[in-house]
């Protein structure tokens, strides 16, 4: 059966990326989980012809993905300081004061609303995993535990809960429902109001080679061209736009209502808009070669940690994020070849990633068994990370970062 673009209702049939076949990236095990099969599902994403959109089918329902999650926003320090310098800017750009109110969707842990609290704007969180809104709640952040979309919207705003400022970090990628879960944010700002999106952007994903970004909690890949696309079907118009260096490459787009708002547009909105053209994000053939350089990825990493093992030389890994189980399990690598891996969040410790079983350590680990490498699976923040653990150079120790390319660092 074929699937229908979740934005202009085209079949989909251009293949962008097939990974195969693998469990949820954020589906970690406990040991007695073992005796039992894991449920696993196609990771094979497309992009539509017409609006070059691209795509995961939906395989598994939001509410079995997120009503547990294991992904808590708080323990990534460079993540902490993006949230406080955004409550900084935005404080001061928009002119928000304790009459006015920012709302957050997907707010996790109260990561980011924490940091307006401090300014003393009015706060609420929509956030629909029930464990990780009790965190926000337990820190002093209201919090409304519920998926987002109209429904949720209209119900927020009867309740005189509407935003002047609305941020939707990281969630428009995880929404089966793109024209419902818009048109509640369009429904949810103030007349005058402004919403804030950040997406990891779809030309880093592409010209990096970034596939281990892929995984079924992400339903889009965006760029501006696409999500321009989506808010425009509901209201809403796009008048500022900027680079991050998060998640690899993201971007920030800031949006009004196209009847009422007042922020006048910015010059770098064209600009982008006209680099991803030029790029040929809004034509076919961009997206035809990118798998073939995967399966290359795939090979140089595998390799690498073979010959590493065939030398004699330890491997553990650092961190335990999704993307970290997409390129494990692509690439089929397992405790064969690494040893285990570490993570800071105590919600991970102790258990085994999925697929590939790697046992989830304290990152105490490090110190204790010494290994010759490193791997880095959230590269994005490999700079914090190398400067956390500068110390396995005392014995000799380095670092492999596996995006874009496989690269060792002493």
């Amino acid at each position: 059966m074929t699937s229908v673009c979740r934005l202009c209702s085209t079949p989909l049939t251009q293949t962008f990326c097939d990974l195969g076949v693998m469990p949820l990236a954020n589906s970690f095990l406990i040991a007695a989980d073992l005796p039992c099969a894991e449920l696993a599902f196609p990771l094979h994403v497309r992009v539509c012809g017409n609006c070059y959109l691209v795509q995961l089918p939906e395989v598994e329902t939001p509410q079995n993905i997120f009503s547990d999650y294991a992904y808590f926003s708080s323990f990534a320090d460079g993540w902490v300081d993006h949230c406080n310098t955004f409550a900084i800017a935005a404080v001061a750009r928009f002119g928000l004061t304790p009459r006015h109110h920012v709302v957050e969707i997907a707010s996790n842990d109260g990561c980011m609303l924490g940091a307006f609290k401090r300014h003393g704007t009015g706060i609420l969180g929509v956030e629909p995993a029930a464990n990780v809104a009790q965190e926000a709640i337990s820190r002093g952040i209201a919090t409304r535990i519920g998926f987002f979309g109209t429904g949720l919207a209209a119900e927020l705003a009867t309740e005189g809960l509407a935003a002047d400022l609305l941020i939707a970090n990281n969630v428009l990628a995880h929404v089966p429902d793109l024209n419902d879960f818009v048109s509640g944010l369009s429904a949810l700002i103030k007349p005058q109001g402004v919403l804030s999106i950040e997406f990891p952007s779809l030309l880093n994903l592409i010209e990096q080679t970034q596939f281990d970004t892929i995984y079924h909690e992400h339903f889009s890949y965006f760029c501006l061209l696409t999500a321009e696309r989506a808010l425009n079907q509901h209201g809403l118009s796009v008048f500022d736009v900027e680079d991050l260096v998060t998640h690899g490459g993201s971007l920030r787009i800031y949006a009004q209502r196209s009847a009422s708002g007042r922020q006048p547009v910015a010059a770098r909105v064209a600009a982008v808009r006209r680099r991803e053209t030029e790029a040929g994000l809004d034509a076919a053939g961009i997206y035809r070669d990118f798998e073939q350089r995967v399966k290359q990825r795939k090979t140089g990493l595998v390799t690498f940690l073979q010959t590493a093992r065939n030398a004699g030389k330890s491997v553990v890994a650092y961190g335990a994020p999704a993307k970290g189980n997409t390129l494990l399990n692509y690439c089929g690598i397992g405790c064969d070849l690494i040893d285990y891996t570490v993570d800071r969040s105590p919600h991970k410790q102790g258990r085994l990633l999925p697929g590939s079983h790697i046992p989830i350590r304290h990152p105490d680990a490090i110190r204790q068994t010494r290994p010759d490498y490193v791997l880095i699976l959230p590269w994005n923040w490999k700079d914090e990370i190398v400067a956390e653990l500068s110390y396995i150079r005392d014995w000799g120790g380095r670092f492999v970062v596996p995006v874009p390319k496989v690269e060792v660092i002493a």
